[in-house]
């Protein structure tokens, strides 16, 4: 009996990376029945860039993620197994990345012969935004937004330390802040010139030219959100006709480290479930198991400030005079 309790802790241990295991499996081919289902009827190519928060290592200790190179290989690998004349399409949500990768990834799309698209459901921040350039066309949900791709140096947005170097006296000015400015200035030169190689052929050379100035040169915050309308005036080939079956794809990459929900809701109609005999064999790229991650920007729950004319509720179990 003694030997059954002190073997208990690790059965449940078993019990609970088996759990992890089972779980990931089944949504892994949840994901790969969507996307079989959804590239079919579409004809296309459908790859999801996706940083939501994920756990990692046997304690399930989150990890932030962005565009890395690993996305760049995945990308990469997808789109060269993609028949040249079928269309490429995009479902972009992320907070951005390294510029590396992100060229890497808008460069392959900007050369597949096939139409391109992307999707940005909620948002598609700074290396997102590039590879969004490379498309043929940009479709944003009601609300999404893009965002400005000015490098950051050293923690620091580069057009600020340009900005900050020119305007003090040089001899008030350390070393290090001298050649933070240079590599920032050479960065800002950079990525307006690929800003206007991804644009090319979608836009005219003048148009190209000023969208690549106004969202390289840090003359706004880098979170900075481009909603649709504002979009549609920099030049972006946009549309706001998103497809339904695209942010269905959306709840298939869940936050799996909140136990429960911030938000609720109850829909109007009830999905009925997929069944064995609905469930398709995969046809197109084949999602990897798991989501990168990255946590952008809290909110302050303080910040919330009950409403100026609500007054505080009476308490109804309160007899008169005790209130």
């Amino acid at each position: 009996m003694e030997g059954l309790w002190g073997a208990l802790p690790i059965l449940l241990i078993l019990l609970f990376f088996l759990a992890r295991s089972l779980s990931s499996q089944q949504r892994h081919a949840e994901l790969v029945n969507k996307f079989s289902k959804i590239q079919k009827k579409r004809k296309s190519r459908i790859i999801a860039i996706v940083h939501r928060q994920e756990p990692m290592g046997l304690l399930g200790i989150p990890v932030l993620r962005y565009i890395d190179l690993n996305d760049a290989e995945d990308v990469l690998d997808a789109i060269r197994k993609t028949p040249p004349n079928k269309p490429l399409e995009i479902i972009l949500h992320t907070p951005g990345g390294l510029v590396l990768p992100a060229v890497q990834i808008a460069r392959a799309v900007k050369a597949h012969p096939g139409k391109t698209t992307v999707f940005v459901p909620h948002y598609a921040m700074s290396g997102g935004t590039l590879i969004a350039l490379a498309a043929d066309e940009v479709v944003l949900s009601r609300h999404a937004v893009l965002g400005p791709i000015d490098p950051q140096i050293g923690g620091l947005p580069a057009a600020s330390v340009v900005r900050v170097a020119k305007e003090k006296p040089i001899q008030n000015t350390d070393d290090y802040t001298l050649v933070l400015a240079d590599v920032g200035e050479m960065a800002i030169t950079q990525l307006r010139k690929i800003a206007c190689e991804l644009l090319t052929g979608t836009v005219s050379e003048n148009a190209a030219i000023s969208m690549a100035e106004q969202l390289s040169s840090g003359r706004w915050t880098h979170d900075y959100p481009i909603a649709f309308e504002e979009a549609r005036e920099l030049g972006f080939n946009v549309t706001n006709n998103m497809p339904r079956e695209i942010m269905e794809m959306m709840a298939l990459f869940p936050d799996t480290l909140r136990r429960t929900k911030s938000v609720k809701y109850i829909e109007d109609e009830a999905v009925a479930p997929v069944t064995a005999e609905q469930r398709v064999t995969l046809t197109g790229y084949q999602p990897q198991a798991g989501a990168r991650s990255y946590s952008y920007g809290p909110w302050n729950p303080k910040e919330l400030k009950p409403h100026a004319q609500e007054k505080p509720r009476r308490n109804p179990l309160w007899r008169r005079g005790q209130d």
